[in-house]
């Protein structure tokens, strides 16, 4: 990982912080090809989740599609760490 990945990840979470949703979408489709971060399932799905929450469609297929690969604990898991994310920010 280069340092464009690791200022472009930081950013990203900036943005997320702040809520916009294409930040958040942008951290799903980075979790779900492992670019710049590992790839992890779960946590595209709780990015993609938090997007789709806040109305974009693309998150909603991009986060149907990551669940076809995904235990139904592994989506729980997903939806119990998007709630927390949303309770904290």
């Amino acid at each position: 990982m280069g340092a464009v990945d690791t200022n472009y990840i930081e950013d990203r979470l900036r943005a997320a912080e702040s809520g916009k949703a294409e930040a958040l979408y942008d951290l799903g489709l980075l979790y779900s090809i492992g670019h710049g971060v590992e790839q992890n399932n779960v946590e595209a799905h709780k990015w993609f989740n938090l997007a789709a929450m806040r109305g974009m469609l693309s998150a909603q297929i991009d986060r149907a599609e990551v669940a076809d690969g995904m235990s139904n604990g592994e989506i729980s898991e997903a939806q119990r760490k998007a709630r927390e994310w949303m309770t904290t920010h």
